[in-house]
């Protein structure tokens, strides 16, 4: 019999030390700090591109998982993305350096420590799936992203606090986030080092690529995640910019935003997950697409004339709504992937979506800066990506809307 590898999935500091460091490191904060450094929406684009084209060094990985104990691969992934990161407490110093090569060290700095991240998260996932009793799928992910959506919230409140005493000041905060992501290190080494293997496991690239080829479901589901997830990532670092670029927000004005984000995911988390239980993931797909299309449309009206409290209530519904999607794309995706090869399956369906989530935000900045540089005005650009990233994904539900209950 599998001997599980956790007593406990639910632990109430492994996953918020984890999910602190990677969002800190991979999400608005990095925006912010790039834009401290004078990086153009090209580089800002591509830094959102790591963390997902990233998903590729899963494929070698999964190699090993037939190899190797899932354990020493968690924990290896999880040491290189704390070592990555180290440059960035140093910012104050990146600052003053300015220039090229002030970008060129953050940029990599942020790009090893998206590597690290994904190698851990190549086991990680899948390990999880052992825990989920299958009519209890959207339950369990709605209660394990609570916990450590309250944990970010804490953490940005405070960032917003020292930002705004402190303006520019990202090493600190970055210094904390190294701190929780060596935390995690210590916890998942706790974790008994029992055989997690499953059959079928190590594959060759022919084979991943035969598992989207063969099903159907999986195919429509990709469809789905990539017409609702890769627009709305192309679209939120842009956000973020024309907030500080456009509206003339502070770093602290923004923070304030990632915490509404963070809010929306943990006051709507729980309940997502009962009701895609109770009704199937095919009406929460439809209902959360069509108003996060509805809401960037009337961001692309309103534009820079916005307040920053609209913004916050932006970020909160936004936010809200992707929770929504996210459970139901983990309801789904678990249900289809079958006990004896689920981790191939899971990391091949991670990987193909993920291509297409790090492809859009850095296309989307190459786009806009093309179209900054040949006149087009900043503000006009980003409505231009709003209303197109809105038209994207109401069509997300089409795919998805044979996956009811």
């Amino acid at each position: 019999m599998q001997q599980q590898p956790s007593p406990n999935p639910l632990d109430p500091t492994r996953h918020p030390a984890g999910m602190t460091h990677r969002n800190v490191f991979t999400d608005q904060l990095p925006t912010l700090a790039l834009v401290g450094l004078g990086a153009s929406e090209a580089w800002i684009g591509l830094q959102r591109a790591f963390e997902p084209i990233s998903q590729l060094i899963q494929l070698p990985t999964l190699r090993a998982v037939g190899r190797l104990r899932k354990r020493p691969i968690l924990i290896g992934g999880q040491v290189l993305a704390v070592l990555g990161g180290l440059p960035l407490i140093a910012y104050g110093t990146l600052q003053g350096w300015g220039g090229d090569l002030a970008l060129a060290v953050a940029l990599t700095s942020l790009w090893l420590t998206a590597v690290g991240i994904v190698i851990s998260q190549t086991v990680w996932f899948p390990l999880l799936r052992s825990y989920v009793e299958p009519d209890r799928i959207g339950e369990f992910f709605g209660v394990l992203r609570t916990g450590w959506h309250l944990t970010l919230i804490a953490f940005f409140l405070g960032a917003q606090q020292w930002l705004a005493a402190h303006p520019g000041s990202f090493g600190p905060l970055f210094a904390v986030a190294t701190a929780a992501g060596v935390l995690r290190i210590a916890l998942i080494a706790r974790l008994p080092d029992a055989s997690v293997i499953q059959p079928g496991e190590s594959m060759r690239l022919r084979d991943l690529v035969a598992i989207v080829r063969d099903r159907v479901p999986l195919r429509r589901y990709l469809a789905g995640m990539i017409l609702c997830g890769a627009p709305r990532r192309a679209v939120l670092p842009f956000v973020v910019v024309m907030m500080r670029r456009s509206m003339g927000l502070s770093d602290a004005d923004v923070v304030l935003t990632t915490v509404a984000s963070f809010a929306g995911g943990f006051a709507s988390l729980y309940a997502w997950g009962r009701i895609v239980d109770r009704v199937g993931a095919a009406p929460v797909f439809q209902v959360t697409a069509l108003a996060s299309s509805a809401l960037l449309l009337g961001l692309a009206v309103v534009g820079p004339r916005a307040s920053l409290l609209a913004m916050i209530g932006f970020f909160f519904v936004f936010v809200a709504l992707a929770a929504g999607f996210g459970v139901a794309d983990t309801h789904v995706l678990f249900r289809i992937a079958p006990a004896h090869e689920a981790t191939p399956m899971l990391v091949v369906a991670d990987v193909t979506a993920n291509l297409a989530y790090g492809a859009a935000p850095l296309l989307a900045g190459i786009a806009l800066d093309r179209l900054i540089a040949a006149g087009i005005d900043a503000t006009a650009a980003y409505r231009g990506l709003f209303v197109a990233a809105a038209l994207v994904i109401a069509l997300a539900p089409i795919p998805l809307r044979g996956f009811r209950r």
